[in-house]
């Protein structure tokens, strides 16, 4: 694949590889051709900690800052009062603390971590962006009971905002808890409001959007360094193991539960990295990342639950459908099409 002056993948490079349009030369897209990036084959990305620098002088880092931009208004109005549910009565509400980018958050898919590591004898500053991993195999789709999270053929692991109950156990089965509860929203509202669900989990999705158009996710785009990559996944993991051998340092994301789609290279161990990450809700460590299916007594919590599931999954068929015909009708459209 070809590569910058940097040996990073350019964006040409990028939507070629994502498409699988081979050009001689330069590598760009032939004439006529639509960019349908995403679409055809596994994509990765890869973040280089020796590249990353935190983006010194700007609040938040630029990734950051595009990130939020970008969703900024993804999540709907939120409903008031919210209803506190049963049994539990916990509510999670970030819709006054949309500003916060040092942790993750409903309406925050990324951070920067600072990371100060004495390895060797020697002092480094290391700067960690923070966001999904994109796990091969996530579990976190497979034990969804709404069928809400959805791993793509691109790699990307999304979220349906619109299918969501909020029940956390995408956040329960992940190993970096990064799914972000925002309470008061979500199709929960509208059939079993104190009961089903508690609102909408949200987390970063690869901007599966924009990879569909043929665009670059806005992190990557954003990044003054190009510290922050995405390719075809075998050259990505290719590209990894080149740098990592480079530097002398460190991959993370090859093994960690099962494989990810996302891979960081490193000039300092990750058990030093680790060491400066007290976990805490938000803000995911980098030990090791073991799957967690087998902590979750979620057969038998599924055979307790199923009638209320298929009872609520029901009930958000109809409504979904009772919503696109009022809208329909709203827009002068045939209510049968």
């Amino acid at each position: 694949m070809s590569a910058d002056k940097r040996g990073g993948l350019n964006r040409r490079a990028f939507l070629k590889a994502a498409t699988g349009i081979a050009v001689a030369g330069a590598g760009l897209a032939l004439p006529g051709k639509a960019f349908a990036a995403g679409t055809e084959g596994k994509l990765a990305t890869l973040i280089d900690l020796n590249l990353c620098d935190g983006c010194p002088g700007q609040d938040p880092p630029a990734c950051v800052a595009a990130c939020k931009a970008l969703n900024r208004d993804k999540i709907p109005k939120i409903h008031e009062p919210i209803p506190a549910p049963w049994p539990r009565k916990t509510i999670e509400d970030w819709s006054k603390k949309r500003d916060v980018s040092n942790r993750l958050t409903p309406y925050n898919f990324i951070y920067v971590h600072r990371a100060d590591v004495e390895e060797g004898g020697r002092k480094k500053t290391v700067f960690v962006p923070r966001r999904c991993m994109h796990c091969d195999n996530p579990a976190c789709a497979t034990i969804c009971p709404f069928a809400a999270n959805h791993k793509h053929k691109n790699g990307a692991v999304v979220i349906d905002q619109d299918l969501c109950f909020g029940g956390a156990k995408c956040k329960t089965v992940c190993p970096w808890e990064i799914p972000q509860r925002q309470s008061g929203v979500g199709i929960y509202l509208h059939i079993l409001p104190s009961l089903a669900g508690n609102g909408v989990m949200y987390k970063c999705d690869l901007c599966n959007d924009r990879l569909q158009e043929g665009k670059l996710p806005v992190c990557i785009e954003a990044c003054p360094r190009q510290a922050m990559l995405i390719g075809k996944r075998s050259d990505i993991y290719a590209l990894a193991e080149e740098r990592a051998a480079a530097m002398q340092g460190y991959i993370y994301g090859k093994q960690e539960n099962g494989g990810t789609a996302t891979l960081y290279v490193s000039p300092v161990s990750f058990a030093a990295l680790n060491e400066t990450m007290k976990k805490q809700p938000g803000r995911p460590a980098m030990g090791p990342a073991p799957r967690r299916m087998a902590e979750t007594d979620g057969v038998g919590k599924a055979v307790l639950q199923a009638p209320l599931y298929g009872i609520a999954v029901g009930a958000a068929g109809a409504f979904m459908a009772i919503s696109r015909r009022k809208n329909r009708m709203k827009g002068g459209g045939n209510e049968h099409a």
